[in-house]
């Protein structure tokens, strides 16, 4: 049984960051860079938030600072990608700094990459559209690394969260989906599951959905996003299909239930059950003939 937790807990911050202590100890110096010089890493997948956490990070850095430095490398257009540390440069700036420690690395796209995902990927609360494209990223990354097998190099995307390949390739998936899809699902009103078989569907098809959702407020079960996936690798997916899919009424059995309560009133209290059937039986056959 895997054990997410105790492989994050042995991983230590020199370890994620890629820094060995023992190699050019020279390049591992903490710099302090103006913050007008640090530039967020390209298709950056992690927001940063003004919430609580960032209150609390910008009162940590007003009282001690920046404990851990960022981590960058240098830019051709001039100054410094941040690798990690989006965070810490957006609480230096509400903390009112102008400067932020960090070391700098000269490290490859693919190298930046995987290290960008995993110094955030542990982190609380990452919503769902984000650990997606961090995931998508990281895997694309680790292909032109040389890592090979979908299998295992997903389960090696995964390992720093605790999330199996599987889970890692369905989180790919969301990637798919269009971005107002997307959003419900980080809302909350798409669950992760459905919205993996949504992401099946085609642009177009998932337009269809959006529209239904938005316009008649309904969610999307499992067995909804299953059957329209369905539809459509059969071709038989229509706007129409989408609306009878979604707004779908429980089915008219046809079947009428008379209480007891109901119907007691207008029979004496000595009819057995047999003698009320037959009596309304009777009136039935009546009612037909003259209709």
């Amino acid at each position: 049984m895997r054990k997410p937790q105790k492989a994050i807990q042995l991983t230590s911050y020199n370890e994620l960051l890629g820094i060995d202590e023992s190699v050019n100890p020279g390049t591992n110096q903490i710099v302090e860079v103006p913050l007008s010089e640090l530039y967020p890493f390209k298709n950056h997948p992690f927001q940063v938030r003004d919430d609580e956490k960032m209150e609390e990070t910008v009162e940590s850095i007003r009282n001690y600072g920046v404990l851990n430095p960022g981590l960058v490398r240098p830019r051709a257009e001039g100054g410094y990608e941040v690798v990690a540390g989006h965070r810490r440069k957006r609480g230096c700036e509400l903390a009112g700094k102008t400067t932020m420690p960090v070391l700098v690395r000269d490290y490859t796209d693919d190298e930046a990459v995987v290290i960008m995902v995993d110094s955030n990927i542990q982190r609380e609360n990452i919503l769902p559209s984000e650990k997606a494209f961090a995931y998508r990223m990281k895997m694309e990354a680790m292909k032109h690394q040389g890592a090979k097998g979908t299998g295992d190099t997903a389960d090696l995307v995964g390992k720093e969260a605790g999330d199996s390949g599987r889970k890692v390739q369905r989180y790919i998936r969301l990637t798919e989906l269009l971005p107002e899809l997307l959003e419900m699902v980080d809302n909350g009103k798409i669950k992760f599951i459905p919205a993996v078989s949504l992401s099946y569907l085609t642009k177009e098809e998932q337009s269809w959905v959006f529209k239904c959702i938005t316009e008649n407020c309904i969610s999307v079960s499992g067995a909804m996003a299953d059957a329209m996936k369905k539809h459509s690798e059969e071709g038989k997916l229509t706007e129409l299909a989408v609306q009878l899919i979604l707004c779908e009424e429980k089915k008219d059995t046809g079947k009428v239930t008379l209480s007891a309560n109901k119907i007691s009133r207008y029979f004496p209290k000595e009819y057995s059950k047999q003698q009320i059937e037959q009596v309304i039986f009777e009136l039935l056959e009546d009612w037909k003939k003259n209709h």
